[in-house]
This record gives C-alpha cells, structure tokens and sequence, in this order.
C-alpha cells in the first residue's frame, strides 16, 4: 500500500516590510498552514518591535514556530535553522497541515532547499583571532581577503556581515576548503519547497512601508525594548542579534554615540539598505516565483504560486 501523500512545504520569501506576514495570515485563514518563521532577527526572544515579529493576535489566528526560539545572548547559525526547521516541518506534516515557511532570510531559504554541507564546529580560538584582526583592519579589509580566496563567497557575503565573514575565513582555515564549496557539495540534502518572492516593482512603495513602519515601531516603545536588552550583563553590541538592523543603531545611540534627532534617519537608512541586500539576494533564486505585493494580483497572485488553488479546503486537493 502506497503512503499518504504529505503536505507541501510553502515558502513565501521577501524584503522586510513587503507585506509577508498578513500575507501569511491570510493564507492560513484559507488553508491548514502552520507558520514557520525563515527570518534570522524574530528567531531571539526579546526582540519583538523592532523586529516587526507577530504579535500575541497574529499569532493566534494560526500556529507559528520558531518565533522567539532561543535568547539573544546565543548565536544562531544556518545550520542550526535548517535542523529546527526540518524538525518543525516533520510535526507539521504528520499533523496533515501545511507548513509555511515566512521570512526574508534568505541564506536560510538557500540552506533548507539547496542543502547545507557538514561544517566544521565554531572555534572560538580563530575567532578570536580573526576578530582581532578585525578590529585591527575593518571587516572590509577581510572581506577582501575572503573575496580572494573564495570568489563565490565573497559575492553573497555582504562586505560588513561580520559574522558571515568570520564564518567563511574559519572554514577555510580549519578545512582548507572554500566555504562556495562546501555549499556547491551539499545539493541532496535540500527539501522541495514551492516557493514565491515578493518583488516590488515600486522601489518608493517599499520605502514608504519601512518608514510607516519605523514610526510604528518608535511610538510601540521600540527604545525601550532595547534598553531593557542594554540592561543585561550577558549581552554586548558584538552579538549577532545585538547587530540586527535598528537594534545596533539604537544601542549605539543609548551608548551616547548618536544622538536622539539622528536616530530615526540611522534606522531608516538601515532598514532601507537591508531591503536592498534582500532583494539583491532575491532575483537570483532559481524555481520561485515572483509576484509584486503592491499589484492588483495580491493574494491570489501568491496562491498561484504556491500551488494552492483560490478556494478554502482541508488542503486535501494539493497534496502529493
């Protein structure tokens, strides 16, 4: 006897303030979805206005997963989002819904459908070594470094991600292997996923969203949230959730670094960058489909993309 038809895996990927999450919403008001989070920030605890992360209402109109997964004070790695990511599917699935992967991460997306190869563990005694250094010469000055040594990965590791910068440069010194190789060895351990992008075609609708949505945040008592994280002994501006875009601008300025008036702009300018960088990494993607959020496709644009047709089921009608 043939098993049950599982599930498909959804992914619905796309710049910060592009609209995903009540796109989500929406989806899961219509089908069986379960919400997988697939963005590195709303993953930490504590890290809830300035990560635009689903609130206690959101949250109830469908079942979410790994929203507010681990502390700020651990680091939270790709390979470690594709083994969550694949457990909470697994539950998912056996349940008979339908998982929806949310976020605008886009090396996770890349980790979980393409694979990621066995890396070798942290060591903190090359980290140390490469963050000194570092700190002696920028991390730009490494990302040229890496940029030599590794083309591929210098291409898709922005040139002041510190943390993916000391990633790679650590793989090559304790392997000997670029780490584009490592990636390119790892394409049978992908899952399928049907997947769809948001790509605004209107680069000024986008920007207008992040700006109502910075406003949003500062009246929601962003600073506030990062003072009560400042306030906590075991966490630094040097962590990677503490570099978080918006978190590291106002740490800065609660540091008495900036001032209040320039905030706002360092955050905006920030979180604008970040959409670029999202959408640069976005165009690329082979075998997903793209829909412009402020078009007059909307819902039913990502519903054909997805595979699910424009009706409310059991989910029973795409299975398989």
């Amino acid at each position: 006897m043939n098993p049950e038809p599982r599930p498909p895996v959804l992914a619905l990927l796309g710049p910060t303030a592009s609209g995903k999450t009540d796109l989500a919403l929406a989806l899961a008001e219509r089908w069986p979805i379960d919400i997988v989070n697939m963005d590195s920030a709303q993953v930490y605890r504590g890290m809830d206005i300035g990560t635009a992360k689903p609130d206690a209402a959101a949250r109830a109109r469908a079942p979410h997963h790994l929203f507010d997964h681990v502390d700020p004070a651990e680091v939270y790695s790709a390979g470690r989002f594709v083994r969550d990511a694949r457990a909470a599917i697994e539950r998912i699935q056996r349940g008979g819904r339908i998982p929806l992967l949310v976020g605008g991460t886009v090396l996770y997306f890349r980790a979980l459908r393409d694979g990621l190869a066995p890396l070798p563990a942290a060591d903190p005694v090359v980290r140390e070594r490469l963050a000194a250094r570092a700190a002696d010469i920028g991390w730009p000055a490494l990302h040229a470094e890496l940029a030599r040594i590794d083309p591929p990965a210098g291409q898709r590791v922005h040139p002041r991600d510190a943390q993916r910068i000391q990633r790679a440069l650590e793989v090559w010194e304790l392997t000997g292997v670029p780490l584009s190789t490592h990636w390119a060895n790892a394409g049978e351990q992908g899952i399928a996923l049907r997947s769809v992008a948001l790509m605004p075609a209107d680069r000024a609708w986008l920007h207008r969203r992040i700006a109502g949505r910075l406003d949003n945040m500062f009246a929601a008592g962003f600073l506030d949230e990062v003072a009560r994280l400042r306030a906590r002994a075991d966490l630094s501006e040097a962590l990677p959730a503490m570099r978080a875009v918006g978190y590291r601008e106002a740490w800065m300025h609660l540091a008495g670094r900036t001032t209040r008036a320039s905030l706002f702009d360092a955050v905006l300018r920030a979180t604008r960058q970040l959409a670029k960088r999202q959408l640069t990494a976005l165009r690329p993607l082979a075998a997903v489909e793209f829909v412009d959020p402020a078009g007059s496709g909307g819902l039913i644009a990502v519903m054909a993309g997805l595979g699910l047709p424009a009706r409310s089921q059991t989910g029973h009608a795409i299975l398989g």
